[in-house]
């Protein structure tokens, strides 16, 4: 902004005639055209150049290097003798409050490091100032009251000035921790956490999946939580691919459905499979045997008929063997295996002779889950 300049004879002179130079410069440009002012402005700034370091010197070692002070001190200088009316009092009294100032102004928005109200920058300067002439006074670091004290303002605004103070250089994301470890500060610091975000739609799909039937709710585990291809799932269910692919495609939809529902609609079941279909239970003898036929998904709403039919067969005319068909059902949950687990301890209570028979291969696995043993279907 200003370079180096010369120091003219009348500079030599002292600062203690800054008041009588203003007074003449304003007596030299009265009665001047605007455009021939420039060289009395001139004259008297490079000879109030030295008062102007004088007080930017004062600011030092606060972070700024001594030269952009001086810069932002000179740029006061300047206006105060733009500025300066000689029937408003001392030139150098109102210099020395325009840079000043200037320079006040400097550190507030030019050198923090994240935003602060300007009240407490103000504070923070003057807290600087006071701990600094305290602990002259006192040989040792002032208190948070002692302060409070000396500036008359209430202890909270110094407590909030002393740890604002912190925000003016703010430490680099990419300084080391420290030691010989390689890790940065930007390292400790936590990140959004996606996880946590999604948290609503697991909880709602999570109570979703529970509403689909038992082979829907394995495919999708398989394919998306297991990462299986729709070939592998086919050849376990020993199903065609394209009939997998339809599977999750529906269940897919149905699950998006009913995330955008208040109310979601119930599955509904579809073609001639038998996933899907209610239970159906039927009861018939054949000589001394009792054959249960259960056909559809046997689910927590249809396992306690289940239970009930298969503990009938077994104490119900003592008969030799009580079979229970599973050709075609497609699920069993919990509450179903306790109902098949309940009807092989009452067989055994009675000596009834007990067998599971036809099972597929998803309703074998859960059934040894629990124990139990099928025959496969044929």
């Amino acid at each position: 902004m200003f370079g180096q300049t010369t120091t003219t004879a009348p500079a030599e002179r002292g600062l203690e005639d800054l008041d009588a130079a203003a007074l003449a410069y304003a007596a030299r440009i009265a009665g001047l055209p605007p455009e021939r002012r420039q060289e009395a402005r001139d004259d008297l700034v490079r000879f109030a150049l030295p008062f102007a370091g004088r007080l930017a010197r004062r600011y030092r070692g606060r972070g700024e290097p001594l030269e952009d002070l001086e810069q932002v001190a000179r740029l006061g200088l300047v206006n105060a003798v733009d500025r300066y009316d000689p029937e408003r009092g001392s030139f150098t009294a109102y210099a020395a409050i325009t840079i000043v100032g200037e320079i006040k102004r400097h550190f507030r928005d030019r050198t923090w490091g994240v935003h602060v109200p300007r009240r407490l920058r103000d504070l923070i300067l003057e807290v600087g100032q006071a701990t600094a002439a305290l602990t002259s006074e006192l040989s040792r670091s002032p208190s948070v009251a002692e302060l409070a004290a000396r500036l008359e303002t209430p202890e909270e605004e110094i407590l909030a000035a002393l740890e604002s103070a912190a925000g003016y250089s703010p430490a680099s994301l990419n300084a080391p921790v420290g030691g010989e470890s390689s890790a940065e500060f930007g390292d400790l610091v936590g990140e959004s956490d996606s996880d946590l975000e999604s948290v609503d739609d697991r909880v709602t799909v999570s109570g979703l999946l529970g509403r689909l039937p038992w082979r829907e709710r394995r495919i999708l585990a398989m394919r998306f939580y297991g990462n299986q291809t729709q070939a592998e799932i086919a050849a376990r269910f020993g199903i065609s691919q394209m009939h997998v692919s339809r599977l999750l495609s529906r269940a897919l939809i149905w699950l998006r459905q009913a995330m955008l529902a208040d109310t979601p609609a119930p599955w509904q079941t579809g073609g001639a499979d038998s996933a899907g279909q209610p239970a159906r239970l039927s009861v018939r003898e054949v000589g001394d045997r009792v054959v249960v036929e259960v056909t559809g998904e046997v689910d927590r709403d249809t396992a306690e008929q289940l239970r009930q039919a298969v503990v009938e067969a077994v104490s119900s005319g003592h008969p030799a063997e009580v079979a229970i068909d599973l050709t075609d059902v497609a699920r069993l949950d919990g509450p179903a295996l306790a109902a098949l687990v309940a009807g092989r301890d009452a067989a055994h209570r009675t000596g009834v002779r007990w067998r599971l028979a036809r099972a597929q291969p998803e309703v074998q696995h859960s059934l040894s889950s629990a124990g139990l043993v099928a025959l496969p279907a044929d």
